[in-house]
């Protein structure tokens, strides 16, 4: 939001907020790299900056500040990649690739397969439209790369546009498993499962990870996110992913006044779902295509758990959450249960992570299990992946002291998660954050360009450019 000149102080009078501290992020308009202040105000959290160009902004980064200032303690070293690309020339966020000043590996690696997509939803980050197919060859090296620079690498997304429309999709599928990578995802918005018998039988075969645009149950909320009522097509979609056992976690984009009323009924529909391993919600960053909005109100992490709380009947609790160490902690908050029937067990109710993950606290408690940790270490990582064998044994691990009923031979399909996962764009970027990111782009010249900075400073519209074979043939 841009404001306008404040009216002169009296003598004695005090600000109407509290300083927290300095960081550095971009001009909403332009895109330059400014200082930014983070302040406390009304029990909230805001970013305020100025452009010499244009002026000053504010906007809402936490609506409890207590939430926010307290889950800096779960923020725990970083781990260095094997093979950085790029050097640092212009400082952050303008030498991505990753260079020598990023704070941590990439837990998660993202190839947008494509641009082109079968819907033209309001809301789109990645601005979906013609522009460029990956080939196998280019994904090939880019899956080189995340080898190169991880040895081992957790998990790759496949990403557009809609990926499931590229050609070779499950080519790619088979091709980063033949790699090594442990776990590989299509990002999709269902509509080809949904609607193409052929496909979906191919795909039932290779049996990638489905990380599912599933923003509601109310025909409302798709005409405002995506333009059209799809929740029978999004349902016929589970059913279908259920007959074939394949395991679907559900990521809702959640808007103010649009749908978040609905978080509470998606977390019962998830656990009802034979399919569903667990639900991720993410508030809408305005980036790319998005619905007017204004900077001072909009959804953040909090309203989503405490959304939870209030809207399942005490299923989950607000201190079931705990902030994800791996990233910036402000950037991710999740928690696990185990679901027996109609029973759903919240893993913080029977351990209690927070003595585990506190890493300011954790130097008085020497004598903490380190196999725990460790377990809980992995789950509250951007690699773990719902419904997955390696989820389900570090749970195992997590719960292995405590005396309780765990059907433990069947336990992948028992272990639900429930993750809140926050995205900045240009009103909100804060490179502190940025620096720690774990979610990576993984673009064709080999480069891992943190996602928010991807879609924020101008590397998603650079790499479409060059892709783009129309735009080549101008250049030419």
């Amino acid at each position: 939001m841009t404001l306008k000149s404040k009216p002169q102080p009296r003598i004695g009078q005090q600000h109407d907020s509290i300083f927290f501290e300095l960081t550095r992020s971009i001009c909403p308009e332009c895109k330059a790299v400014i200082d930014a202040q983070i302040i406390l105000r009304d029990g909230k959290v805001f970013m305020r900056k100025r452009c010499k160009d244009h002026g000053w902004f504010e906007s809402l980064l936490s609506s409890d500040a207590e939430m926010y200032i307290d889950a800096l303690r779960f923020n725990k070293p970083g781990t260095i990649p094997l093979k950085y690309t790029t050097e640092v020339k212009d400082g952050c966020p303008l030498d991505c690739g990753l260079c020598t000043e990023h704070k941590q590996h990439t837990c998660l690696a993202i190839i947008d397969v494509n641009t082109a997509c079968n819907l033209d939803c309001p809301i789109c980050f990645a601005d979906a439209g013609p522009g460029y197919n990956l080939t196998m060859d280019q994904v090939g090296t880019m899956l080189d790369a995340f080898v190169e620079m991880e040895g081992e690498p957790e998990v790759v997304q496949f990403s557009g546009g809609e990926p499931t429309i590229h050609p070779q999709i499950l080519d790619m599928v088979i091709l980063a498993r033949e790699k090594g990578i442990k776990q590989v995802m299509i990002n999709t918005n269902g509509l080809r499962i949904a609607r193409d018998d052929r496909f979906f039988e191919k795909m039932a075969r290779v049996k990638p990870y489905i990380y599912l645009q599933f923003d509601g149950l109310e025909p409302e909320t798709y005409k405002s996110i995506r333009g059209e009522d799809l929740v029978e097509t999004k349902l016929k979609a589970l059913d279908r992913l259920a007959e074939a056992d394949m395991d679907v976690v559900l990521v809702a984009a959640i808007e103010r006044g649009v749908n978040e009323h609905e978080v509470g009924a998606l977390v019962k529909f998830g656990l009802e779902h034979p399919a569903v391993r667990g639900v991720i919600f993410q508030p809408v960053f305005h980036t790319g295509r998005h619905l007017p909005f204004d900077p001072l109100d909009r959804v953040t992490m909090p309203d989503i758990v405490k959304g939870i709380a209030a809207q399942t009947d005490g299923m989950f609790r607000v201190d079931d959450f705990v902030p994800v160490p791996c990233c910036y902690p402000n950037c991710q908050m999740m928690t696990y249960a185990y679901v027996d029937g109609d029973e759903v067990t919240p893993l913080p109710r029977v351990l209690n992570v927070d003595d585990y993950l506190d890493y300011i606290s954790n130097s008085a408690f020497p004598d903490l299990s380190i196999d725990v940790k460790k377990a809980l270490e992995g789950l509250w990582s951007a690699t773990s992946i719902p419904g997955s064998q390696d989820t389900a044994d570090k749970f195992e691990c997590a719960v292995c002291d405590i005396p309780i009923e765990f059907d433990l031979g069947h336990l992948k399909k028992h272990v639900f998660a429930v993750i809140i996962k926050s995205f900045m764009d240009a009103y909100t970027l804060d490179v502190k954050q940025l620096m720690k990111c774990c979610v990576g782009q993984l673009v064709p010249d080999g480069r891992m360009i943190p996602f928010c900075a991807y879609n924020n400073v101008g590397y998603r519209e650079q790499i479409r450019e060059e892709l783009n074979p129309l735009a080549r043939r101008r250049r030419a």
